[in-house]
């Protein structure tokens, strides 16, 4: 089984005053994507390396609300407050060549499997049935593509790179532990702290990271 990160989430109450924000703070003009009916988001997106991007995603407020929770949390009020002030770091995408294998592992429930698309592209993604994410965003979601050439191909690249995703908590020991049961303890640096998730670029301007 081969698990790498696929993608970061970064949220936003607002997606186009989010784009001005990286615009005007860290020089970056991201994309439009797309949009996610059953979830009643959308988003921006950009290449970070081969097989891994970056997506920027909000509240869509012209769609018909959803049916349930929205993903990474964006129906919670803590959630919300965060994204009032400034785009918040929500979650981690693992993909992996196996994602019933990592169900069957997990010792904590990551969710039920969503069967979704977005124009051409179709994936298997987990989704708590809250919404929230895992552990506040510690565990990552996982996602399957189907074979063949990963979207992020596609995607413009800004020359920016991800250089780090850290998971801060408590206890760092017991985290890495289920990490390395997951096989994703090399996705992601531990260190010992209140619980946080952050994530580090290296982008034209200089080193940015977003918590």
């Amino acid at each position: 089984m081969q698990n790498s990160i696929d993608h970061i989430a970064i949220g936003a109450e607002n997606l186009t005053t989010a784009a001005e924000y990286f615009r005007e703070q860290f020089g970056l003009d991201i994309p439009i994507g797309g949009k996610h009916a059953m979830m009643a988001t959308h988003n921006r997106l950009m290449r970070l390396q081969q097989g891994c991007y970056f997506e920027l995603i909000a509240i869509d407020p012209d769609a018909t609300p959803p049916q349930r929770p929205r993903w990474f949390g964006l129906d919670e009020a803590s959630i919300q407050q965060k994204l009032s002030i400034q785009p918040h770091a929500l979650s981690w995408i693992v993909q992996t060549s196996n994602l019933d294998e990592v169900l069957a592992k997990s010792p904590v429930d990551l969710g039920e499997v969503l069967e979704l698309s977005r124009d051409d592209l179709r994936w298997r993604l987990t989704v708590p049935k809250d919404g929230r994410p895992v552990m506040g965003g510690l565990i990552p979601a996982f996602i399957e593509w189907p074979e063949g050439m990963h979207p992020s191909h596609n995607l413009p690249d800004l020359g920016v790179r991800l250089e780090q995703v850290t998971l801060s908590h408590p206890q760092p020991t017991e985290l890495n532990a289920f990490l390395d049961r997951l096989d994703i303890a090399h996705c992601a640096a531990v260190r010992q702290g209140e619980t946080g998730l952050s994530f580090s670029f290296a982008t034209p301007s200089g080193q940015i990271t977003i918590s």
